[in-house]
């Protein structure tokens, strides 16, 4: 393999799939990037089995060839060089790579491209084209309510529903959760009855770094989900478990609104979480007629703020409940219109929260489960 590039625009290629190569990995192989030359168009690609993401650039290709790069030196090289000139040539046999630019030449040991595992193929069910931003909002609004927890693999990602006509997309880690229900171009793009597909969070996070403006084309296979942006394709493993019933934990009966301006319960919210105690996190929300009561106290070491914020209660009687500062936080500020409402119905079932108007086709519903006050 030989060819000449700009030592930048293969370092912006290779920062766009750098993190799907893992730390370390008891397969050497997935430590590097697969090169793969056809005359002037260089695929790099990346993968650590679960996930393959591939970019595609243009340079001036003088012999292909296909090598694996060790993904770690070479970025490293790259980001210290200058933009520069750069002639990147491979041994066939060796597996000995050599880049020279006019300030020196620099020489590593690559792999043998059989060894790096091949992309796995997606057999279409359906697929359908989206635009950037809607699914940019989509992912943005879901994926941060997404749980860590290994044990509970089908919670890991993002559940995408088509039923009874309609689109939603699920998160949750237990401790709260977010559905968006959407009724544009995604309700209509699975007709053929109800489907529901796991998509991983760190995918769909690879998903939101390479978003741009345009279209996504989203192949939607029995295994695997693939997208293609611009330069850039990413397939991913679709978790194949079975999402828990979500609705069942939806309270219907929540009747008491209470409407604040977004922006200035964050604030407070905010500000009385620091003094919460650093295990629980729990701040006191005192709801009356006019106001909400923001507190937080923490008992072992004698912090405590209180504040106040303006809005209105629909119910004539007073509520107190409690929450994790964080969740309230992540929750608000996953929101952009600064009107929301707060839906509760007593101080042990979960709270609601949605913007007080919303877009037609984008409807959002956010769940936070309350804390045990203290007495």
């Amino acid at each position: 393999m030989k060819f000449s590039a700009v030592s930048n625009d293969l370092s912006k290629a290779l920062s766009k799939i750098i993190s799907v190569v893992p730390a370390k990995s008891t397969l050497s192989i997935l430590e590097n990037v697969l090169f793969d030359l056809t005359g002037n168009e260089l695929r790099l690609t990346a993968s650590d089995l679960e996930i393959s993401m591939t970019v595609t650039i243009s340079v001036s290709g003088i012999e292909d060839g296909i090598i694996a790069v060790p993904a770690k030196k070479l970025n490293e090289t790259l980001r210290a060089l200058a933009s520069t000139d750069l002639m990147f040539s491979s041994e066939d046999v060796s597996h000995r790579i050599t880049m020279k630019t006019d300030q020196g030449e620099y020489r590593m040991s690559g792999d043998a491209a059989g060894n790096f595992p091949e992309a796995e193929r997606v057999d279409e069910d359906f697929s359908l084209e989206l635009d950037a931003g809607l699914l940019k909002n989509i992912i943005t609004k879901t994926v941060y309510a997404v749980s860590a927890d290994d044990l509970r693999p089908s919670m890991m990602g993002v559940l995408f529903q088509w039923k009874e006509g309609g689109f939603r997309a699920v998160a949750t880690d237990g401790h709260r959760l977010v559905q968006i229900k959407h009724g544009g171009a995604l309700a209509a793009a699975h007709a053929s009855g109800d489907k529901e597909v796991i998509i991983p969070a760190k995918a769909l996070n690879l998903v939101l770094k390479s978003l741009d403006n345009g279209s996504v084309m989203v192949i939607f296979g029995k295994s695997h989900i693939k997208f293609n942006f611009n330069e850039l394709q990413l397939v991913s493993r679709i978790i194949d478990e079975r999402y828990p019933n979500y609705e069942s934990v939806i309270p219907l009966e929540n009747d008491k609104q209470f409407d604040v301006k977004r922006t200035a319960l964050q604030a407070a919210v905010h500000r009385c979480s620091i003094f919460s105690n650093a295990v629980t996190n729990q701040i006191r929300f005192s709801l009356t007629k006019s106001e909400l009561k923001v507190s937080a106290e923490d008992v072992d070491f004698g912090g405590e703020a209180k504040e106040s914020v303006p809005g209105v209660f629909s119910d004539d009687g007073e509520l107190e409940i409690g929450f994790n500062a964080r969740y309230i936080n992540d929750a608000l500020s996953h929101l952009e219109e600064d009107d929301v409402s707060f839906f509760f119905s007593s101080a042990t079932r979960a709270g609601l929260l949605q913007p007080k108007s919303s877009d037609e086709d984008l409807d959002i519903l956010m769940l936070v489960m309350p804390l045990r006050l203290n007495a």
